[in-house]
């Protein structure tokens, strides 16, 4: 019998895969002329890559992510599964429920025939008005770079690429296209690149994407240093590197800087320029088939190139996944309950006893019109929506009578048309000719990337939305219309709109997303149906000429009182209620990619809604439905606050799961939560001359506020369950960290145990300042009542070091505290150990 240790069998596997992969990428390359590698090497649309049928080259399929997978076409008309926010999933603390969200995804994305995700972000959370925050994971590097890395993970199992972004510095909106980002090595290493380092040694991706930004100088598409010394050459990144759309903008320096793929195409500056470029001597064909060579593993990973296996087999892709409960599952993990008093002499406020209460007031305009997602490219939709009324009206018993308000409504801008209305959108020509005739649930009309069937940019001039709306309501009406060109609005033979609107702000992104609304008010009679058409000619068919792009929309808003008649009609809602839940909530206007936040404060006047509504009612939940920060000025006021992030489409049930104790709030922190705006440590997002100075270096987040003298409403890591839990015991040693804590409770939990390393000299080692204390494991425990558990959490060495200055990583001996926490501020157990140098 062998005394050698049994082989892996999916190791071997896997390694075979890989060597017939290398093999096959060898033989498609040989076959390739110079026009064609460079065609390879550039989008030949919006969404897609070329296919090479002369070598079994099927044409690669890319789709936007992060919560769910959008396909190639920009429309509700195909639906897509919602998952929680990217900070909702960060919430959880879970590395394995992220991996199961990846698996999910990658079941969508073979639905659609994708791929290739765009996902997921794990850029910092370096201020909270960062108009992305929502996108990206945390604050903290090893919180990002784990959760990150269990995504990435579960896409790729399920035989689907993933594109981690963006490669790097991409943490705020304003100028993001051009803004030079000045950043030390040090927090560049520490901070900004972690994350990437970490997924790219733990989960191994197939791509990353590359941003718009510059940083130190050099925009990163066209970034030797970082991407060829940095991420290919010190972490071993094997993977392809697509540019952020339109980023590319240079054919040699970005050849150079280790850019692969330009998107979108099919003009870019790779292609055409590219052969061009080799012929005239100023690359070498050696630099492109570097190139072409990770492109075309790529396509062997995903299945793409025939007579090779993809990364994964069949037999081995996760299937049956079922996406609505897995949506559920993240979201009622990922609430964080921030603040949970007694009301009275009785229980806490939640969870609420559905057999003890005989009437609920639901209020908040975003109770009934629940936002489940982030504006801009993250924008998928769902084929259904729960709202949380709608979840808590189904999950509350017959004889608990369910009263709902409005009280204020945050939106800045009108919904878009949809109840009462009947639409189709017509496709003209210049001279009138219908092109192709669809039927639309609502007034936005979008397209990005191609145009229905049948329709092109030289054939298209006009879009017409046409139809008919029987109003529910007497009164005046108010109807908006949006889009960058002409736009004339008729209502039963009447215009009462015919101008153009141009576009505001600089970023063509934004100005694409958000276009300028137009409002006008009519006056309509409940049940009287009139005919409607809002006819639009865009400035422009596309996003450039060779990508079709158009966005105009119809929008409606009912006749209603004084805002003030509206809060006070949620008051005595409220007042003759057992138990009032109010959601709050930001809009796309305030939290959206292309632009940064200007404040942390709730649109509207829904502040005032939850002071009024909590002297009414003291049994006052309030749900913050944001998928970043925001000032909560009345929280000591209420017995209890819920974050929710943006929830995903199973808001609703996964709400009442909580609220009603089916299942505890499973979330912690993510990032720190201030008071007020003019507390955070990092509020400068905005550049001066085209460069913004990363001028607090390594102290964002928690280790800013430890040093800043000032206490955030929540701190980094806080969280409440439904029962409580005592540490008992902690062994540390320089490798891994042993916690033993008991469930003291009465019903069963879930824990997130914290591991902080603090330096107990003055954090001065060789010159270099360090935080007074960095998160450095973490581990998700579950026990029953009265039960205790133990849990082991390794730690990393690169807690222990610091980037030099000159480029290598160096260990900092000396006596560190290690402490279990259940948050940055409140740890339960610490000891001491010594660390040795190198």
């Amino acid at each position: 019998m062998s005394d050698q240790p049994h082989a892996d069998p999916r190791a071997t596997a896997a390694n075979g895969r890989a060597a017939a992969q290398a093999a096959a990428v060898e033989k498609a390359l040989a076959a390739l002329d110079l026009d064609t590698k460079a065609a390879l090497l550039s989008g030949q649309d919006m969404w897609t890559l070329p296919a090479v049928p002369a070598i079994g080259l099927r044409s690669m399929v890319l789709s936007d992510g992060p919560v769910g997978v959008r396909g190639q076409e920009w429309s509700a008309r195909d639906h897509s599964v919602v998952l929680p926010s990217p900070t909702a999933l960060a919430a959880t603390w879970d590395p394995a429920l992220a991996r199961r969200a990846g698996h999910l995804l990658a079941q969508e994305a073979r639905r659609k025939g994708v791929h290739v995700l765009l996902a997921p972000t794990v850029n910092l959370h370096r201020s909270p008005l960062g108009g992305r925050h929502f996108e990206c994971y945390s604050e903290d590097p090893l919180l990002t770079g784990a959760i990150g890395s269990g995504y990435v993970r579960g896409v790729q199992e399920g035989g689907v690429g993933t594109t981690v972004k963006h490669f790097v510095g991409n943490d705020a909106e304003t100028d993001r296209l051009t803004v030079d980002n000045r950043i030390a090595p040090r927090p560049l290493h520490e901070l900004y690149l972690a994350p990437f380092a970490h997924l790219v040694e733990n989960a191994r991706p197939w791509g990353v994407m590359t941003a718009y930004n510059q940083v130190n100088g050099s925009t990163m598409t066209e970034h030797h240093h970082l991407v060829n010394d940095v991420l290919r050459g010190e972490w071993g990144f094997d993977g392809c590197n697509v540019s952020d759309w339109t980023a590319a903008r240079h054919t040699v320096r970005a050849l150079r800087g280790g850019l692969d793929i330009a998107m979108p195409g099919p003009r870019t500056v790779f292609g055409a320029p590219l052969a061009a470029a080799v012929r005239a001597g100023e690359v070498a064909e050696a630099e492109v088939d570097a190139a072409v060579r990770r492109v075309l593993l790529l396509a062997a990973r995903t299945g793409c190139l025939a007579g090779v296996p993809a990364a994964v087999g069949p037999e081995d892709v996760p299937q049956g996944i079922d996406g609505p409960e897995t949506a559920r599952e993240i979201a009622r993990r990922s609430f964080v309950l921030v603040r949970n008093e007694p009301v009275g002499v009785a229980r806490r406020a939640l969870p609420i006893d559905a057999a003890a209460v005989r009437k609920v007031a639901v209020i908040g305009a975003a109770a009934r019109d629940a936002r489940v997602l982030g504006g801009g490219s993250a924008t998928v939709f769902p084929e259904r929506v729960v709202s949380p009324l709608a979840g808590l009206c189904a999950a509350l018993p017959d004889d608990v009578e369910v009263t709902f308000a409005a009280g204020a409504d945050p939106r800045t801008r009108v919904p878009q048309a949809r109840d009462g209305f009947t639409l189709r959108v017509r496709y003209l020509t210049a001279d009138g000719q219908l092109l192709v005739e669809e039927p639309r649930s609502d007034g936005g009309v979008m397209v990005m990337g191609s145009f229905p069937e049948g329709v092109t940019q030289e054939t298209l001039g006009a879009v017409e939305l046409t139809g008919s709306f029987t109003p529910e309501a007497t009164g005046s009406h108010t109807l908006a219309v949006s889009g960058t060109g002409a736009l004339r609005l008729t209502v039963d033979g009447a215009v009462l709109f015919d101008d153009r609107c141009a576009p505001e702000g600089g970023d063509p992104f934004e100005a694409f997303m958000h276009p300028v609304e137009r409002r006008v008010r009519v006056p309509l009679t409940a049940g009287e149906r009139v005919a409607v058409t809002l006819r639009f000619v865009p400035a422009g068919l596309g996003l450039g000429s060779d990508i079709d792009a158009l966005n105009f929309a119809l929008g409606h808003r009912p006749p209603r009182g004084d805002a003030a008649d509206g809060i006070e009609e949620a008051v005595r809602a409220a007042a003759a209620a057992d138990v009032a839940v109010v959601v709050v909530a930001t809009t796309e206007e305030v939290e959206s990619e292309g632009f940064d936040r200007t404040h942390l404060r709730l649109p509207g006047r829904q502040d005032e809604l939850v002071t009024r509504v909590a002297a009414a009612n003291p049994h006052t939940v309030v749900v913050v439905n944001s998928g970043s920060p925001v000032e909560l000025p009345w929280r000591a006021a209420v017995p209890a606050v819920l974050l929710s992030w943006f929830p995903g489409q199973e808001a609703g049930v996964a709400l009442a799961d909580v609220l009603l104790g089916a299942h505890e709030p499973g979330g912690r922190l993510p990032t720190t939560w201030p008071a007020r705006l003019e507390d955070a440590p990092v509020t400068r997002v905005t550049p001066e001359d085209g460069a913004l100075a990363y001028s607090e270096g390594l102290f964002i987040g928690y280790r800013a506020w430890q040093r800043s003298g000032k206490e955030p409403a929540y701190a980094f890591g806080h969280g409440l369950g439904y029962t409580d839990w005592e540490y008992e015991a902690l062994e540390a040693t320089a490798e891994s960290v042993r916690v033993r804590l008991r469930n003291t409770g009465r019903r069963a939990g879930r824990e997130v145990v914290q591991i902080y390393l603090a330096p107990l000299d003055s954090g001065i080692q060789e010159g270099f300042e360090r935080p007074d204390r960095w998160l450095a494991g973490f581990a998700t425990v579950e026990a029953g009542p009265g039960e205790s558990i133990e849990t082991e959490i390794p730690l990393p060495q690169r807690a222990f070091e610091i980037r030099h200055p000159e480029g290598r990583w160096v260990r900092v001996p000396g006596v560190y505290r290690v402490e279990a926490a259940h948050s940055v501020e409140d740890p339960r157990l610490a000891v001491e150990i010594t660390v040795g140098g190198e």
